[in-house]
């Protein structure tokens, strides 16, 4: 029995000799690097010595400028490609025309080529042309059968411009086949530029194929524009360069984690400074409307690149007094909750650890050394006269007024100590996070952003109406091709194509002079406004509805010989909202001329209000100025915060022009990279990362520490008092564990005492 009591004791001491794991060291360790780590991080993030001559929300607004620049570009090229194979087959289905009908009739729907001509394939003779003269020569027409013979092309012109060629076949039985080409600048279609920007188009190897907004030498006068406008070709053609090798990239390696938007490869960059100007451009390479979605204009491998001149801003928005400053106030709070938790809970503990060790080794001659504050000073006590029990005191004798009585505690314990290291650090953070380096509404907009955030607000104004312009055309280009003599049967093949080929659709239907549906295709058409039986509708593209879910835009053609039949051709709200999608711009709205909500980029209620501030900006910019309505931005400072609001009605000309649309656009300004919301934003996570610290490593110490240590001060009190049926189980591998496991040999020592005690007794009865 006393053999089997002593391999126990003795594998129980041998456990407590084992590495300790987790315990009271681990939670402190972090904590102090932690805080080190902090008070590095806010020395370097709060406390720079300078900041960017141009803000990063500059740099962005320009990447975005880019990204509508390519966005603009691939529709438009796939968009004349597509109609451009659609009207050859429309062509091609019915009796044949000559080329010059042809061409008369692209022209008449479509004012959108520079130059169209028709080509015999077998004999390469031209058939008819129009326009500006199309590089025939430089097309090859015997691969037009192998793959992708018929895709467009860039092709060089003697004067060193380029052309983008697209083709389509005009196949009749019996006749020889003959090539369709449309020839185009590569300029971009609706793309607001607004003052001293450059845009150009690149090709793979950085040369320039198209470009806008820089002078040539010879169109200035004076020898400073000279040398401005070669400076600025110079730095534009280096950005072209740069730009054309890190669009080779994959657009998932090119990209920061977590961005989004823009499917393809873009980004920023800087250029020289001149005068305290500085080029910066933004850049993007043509994608398709879905990540990993390639067009036919995307094979061509095109950038686009924008370049405007910011002039540099030198003041500082903070400087290194304020993060060193903040930096050593953390050192020297962290330092005291450290030596606080290390003098007052973790330096007590391991020499609680070691006196309980000596007791269990038998060392019964020197008293236990009692710890002074909380729970350590109350095992350190219960250890005291659990000495002296093992030297024959009875457990109840100790009723002395000493340090070691039974009734005294503490009345600063460990929870408390915990919680007050938390305070000291939360001291710190707490200012962090609602006080200091917060941006009021004085921040001060760059005038760069309040312009691009105009110009590409007027940009997506021109896309939506270009877009409503060519679903029109696309319909009187159906109307005048189904003419007096096709069936019923054959109008649903021409709108079922039709509507295929063009996904702006939800319905196109063939309407009869008293109101009969002859043919459809796609989904069941909205009720038509009372009245318009049998009558033209008001405007060529009109809203059906005033009220409901969902807005109703529908065009119209009449169609020539047929008694007032026309093609009406409802669009998709999906459509004209994807048009708004735009990242950078915040909330974009498309507003009627009483200012209703037809469209938007993120959730809205057909035909609601605008706010009274916007509902203003809007009438404001709907008033003209000599031909048009020109867009117009304004930074708005209220108790909301700073907003940077723009609006742009349409422009220009089109069927779409009745509408009198406005597109109206508007984001908080917190939302930028701005200087002042950088520095707040560094200054809130600093603070963050002090309570998640504090909280995180103090609730690890209070979890593995504190808690069992309670627990085991109300044990080890019970097992001096004489309890000695409970067993003690250590939870953890720790110094509380060890504890537990030398308080256990103890009362296993008592009990064994106690027994020896009690056998004479036994013997002489």
């Amino acid at each position: 029995m006393a053999s089997s009591s002593s391999k126990r004791r003795h594998k129980v001491r041998r456990r407590a000799d084992m590495s300790l794991l987790g315990g009271i060291r681990p939670p402190i360790a972090v904590l102090s690097a932690l805080l080190l780590s902090l008070a590095g991080i806010t020395a370097l993030g709060l406390g720079r010595a300078s900041q960017d001559s141009v803000p990063e929300a500059v740099l962005t607004s320009q990447q975005h400028f880019a990204e509508d620049g390519a966005i603009t570009m691939r529709a438009s090229i796939d968009e004349s490609v597509t109609d451009l194979t659609r009207t050859a087959g429309l062509f091609s289905a019915g009796d044949p025309v000559s080329p010059d009908a042809v061409l008369d009739k692209i022209g008449s729907v479509y004012q959108k080529w520079t130059g169209t001509a028709v080509v015999e394939i077998e004999s390469g003779r031209m058939l008819a042309a129009r326009g500006e003269n199309v590089p025939v020569t430089a097309v090859d027409t015997g691969k037009l059968a192998e793959k992708d013979g018929l895709s467009p092309r860039i092709v060089r012109l003697q004067n060193g411009e380029s052309r983008l060629l697209a083709f389509a076949l005009l196949s009749w039985p019996d006749r020889p086949q003959q090539l369709l080409i449309a020839s185009n600048s590569l300029r971009f279609p609706g793309v607001s530029k607004g003052q001293f920007r450059s845009i150009a188009v690149v090709d793979t190897t950085g040369h320039i194929l198209s470009r806008d907004g820089v002078a040539e030498p010879e169109q200035v006068k004076t020898a400073k524009q000279r040398a401005d406008a070669k400076r600025s070709a110079k730095q534009l053609g280096s950005f072209a360069e740069t730009a054309a090798t890190k669009t080779k990239q994959h657009p998932l390696k090119a990209k920061e984690p977590g961005s989004g938007g823009f499917p393809g490869v873009s980004g920023s960059l800087r250029g020289n400074s001149v005068r305290g100007d500085r080029a910066v451009a933004g850049y993007a390479a043509l994608a398709g409307p879905q990540p990993g979605e390639g067009t036919l204009a995307t094979s061509l491998g095109l950038t686009v690149v924008a370049m405007v001149d910011v002039a540099e801003d030198p003041t500082r928005v903070a400087g290194p007094f304020f993060g060193l400053v903040f930096a050593a106030a953390l050192l020297l709070i962290g330092a005291l909750a450290v030596a606080l938790l290390l003098g007052t809970v973790q330096r007590p503990l391991l020499k609680l650890f070691l006196e309980s060790r000596r007791l269990t080794r038998g060392d019964l001659t020197r008293p236990v050394s009692v710890p002074r504050f909380g729970e350590t000073a109350r095992i350190g006590r219960a250890l005291e006269r659990l000495r002296r029990q093992l030297l024959g005191e009875p457990a109840d004798g100790n009723t002395g007024s000493g340090p070691d009585r039974p009734g005294r505690r503490s009345r600063l314990g460990s929870r408390a100590l915990i919680v007050i290291s938390g305070v000291l650090l939360l001291a710190w953070s707490a200012p962090m996070l609602l006080l200091f380096n917060r941006a009021d509404s004085t921040v001060a907009v760059p005038e760069q952003v309040v312009s691009d955030q105009r110009e590409r607000t007027h940009t997506i104004s021109d896309r939506v109406r270009r877009a409503l312009n060519e679903g029109h055309a696309d319909l009187v280009s159906v109307a005048s091709l189904i003419g007096n003599r096709t069936s019923p049967d054959d109008m649903e093949k021409v709108l079922e194509r039709t509507r295929t080929e063009h996904q702006r659709y939800r319905s196109i239907y063939v309407r009869s002079a008293d109101g009969t549906v002859q043919a459809r295709a796609g989904e069941k058409p909205h009720a038509l406004p009372a009245g318009s039986k049998g009558k033209p509708l008001s405007q060529p593209i009109t809203v059906l509805n005033e009220s409901g879910k969902e807005p109703s835009v529908a065009g119209y053609a009449e169609i020539p010989g047929r008694n007032g039949a026309m093609v009406i051709g409802e669009f998709r709200i999906d459509f004209i909202n994807a048009l708004l999608k735009r990242p950078g711009l915040g909330q974009v709205r498309v507003v009627d001329s009483e200012h209703r909500v037809i469209g938007g980029n993120t959730g809205y209620l057909a035909f609601d209000s605008l706010p009274d501030r916007l509902d203003e900006l809007v009438s404001g910019t709907n008033q003209r100025v000599g031909m048009n309505a020109p867009a117009g931005a304004v930074v708005y400072r209220d108790g909301d915060g700073v907003q940077v609001a723009a609006a742009s009605p349409f422009a220009g000309g089109g069927a779409a022009k009745q509408l009198r649309w406005t597109v109206v656009s508007w984001q908080p300004a917190s939302g930028l990279a701005i200087p002042e919301y950088n520095l707040q934003n560094r200054t809130v996570l600093a603070g963050l990362l002090g309570v998640t610290a504090a909280v995180a490593c103090l609730g690890w110490l209070y979890i593995v520490v504190v808690r069992p240590l309670r627990e085991l001060a109300g044990q080890a009190e019970s097992l001096a008092d004489g309890d000695r049926r409970t067993v003690l189980f250590p939870h953890h591998h720790d110094e509380v564990g060890a504890v537990t496991r030398s308080l256990e040999i103890v009362r296993q020592q008592l009990q064994e005492q106690r027994k020896r005690d009690s056998a004479p007794l036994v013997g002489r009865n």
